[in-house]
């Protein structure tokens, strides 16, 4: 390897260049060269780090701490727990695999394909950790007083709306049922989130062209109302649900203080 073939190889080196320059002379002609990992962390300023990743370095720790051991290698070359989720996070945050994978130089498409796939699977089975509607009665009293402080709506336990998840097409037959009335492909998915804004119940498999009112149909979270495992408690939705008596819908034409302040 001649000395313009190693200079393009660490085109942006650092404070590390000269050492590694010097593996590459030691290793030989035919030896596999591995550039030194970037610190992704360390790189970006906070500022710098949220635009990029969407999360504060903050709470990206709290969530290496519960998912490092899983994500631990058996080799040095392979990419640090740490960077095996910051890669995710970057797909996430772009959408693009191949944007996402020109961040993290020697990383090539397949193997983050697979690292994003693995973490994903990883964070999923963290949910019922950390969604899910209150269980025992003192965290459902505890909802609704947080409610009732917040906007004097009393017995409320959560908020509930759809949201469209932007998805590529996925081919086949079956794909323009994907695609929602903006005219994009992309999944419904129902939420109901507590008075912190914090996600209790999410529904994430219905196709962008289904309809709210249908999704919370055929939800469990709404069979669980029926059966009135909530007691009292009660929903906010907009008007695109149906008025029930667990489920509370603006007044389509208020008239009075009261259903004006309500």
């Amino acid at each position: 390897m001649n000395m313009a073939n190693m200079l393009t190889i660490i085109d942006n080196s650092d404070d590390s260049g000269d050492e590694f320059l010097m593996n590459v002379a030691l290793r030989g002609r035919n030896a596999k060269i591995y550039r030194p990992r970037e610190d992704h962390y360390a790189k970006w300023t906070d500022k710098e780090f949220f635009v990029r990743f969407r999360l504060t370095k903050e709470t990206v720790l709290e969530l290496l701490d519960l998912i490092r051991e899983d994500l631990e290698t058996s080799t040095d070359r392979s990419l640090s727990p740490m960077n095996q989720l910051l890669l995710t996070l970057r797909f996430y945050a772009l959408g693009s695999l191949l944007i996402s994978v020109g961040d993290f130089s020697g990383v090539h498409k397949s193997t983050a394909s697979v690292i994003i796939k693995k973490v994903s699977l990883i964070i999923a089975n963290l949910r019922p950790q950390f969604i899910h509607f209150p269980h025992t009665a003192a965290d459902k009293k505890t909802n609704q007083v947080e409610f009732y402080s917040k906007n004097h709506f009393p017995r409320v336990v959560g908020a509930i709306d759809c949201t469209h998840i932007r998805i590529q097409s996925p081919g086949g037959d079956q794909a323009e049922v994907f695609r929602n009335r903006k005219g994009w492909f992309s999944l419904n998915v129902q939420t109901i989130s507590d008075a912190r804004m914090r996600f209790v119940d999410i529904v994430a498999r219905w196709p962008g062209s289904a309809h709210d009112q249908n999704i919370f149909n055929n939800s469990r979270i709404k069979a669980r109302f029926e059966m009135g495992e909530f007691g009292e408690g009660l929903i906010l939705g907009d008007s695109g649900y149906a008025l029930t008596p667990y489920l509370l819908t603006p007044l389509r034409n208020p008239l009075l203080p009261e259903e004006n302040l309500y």
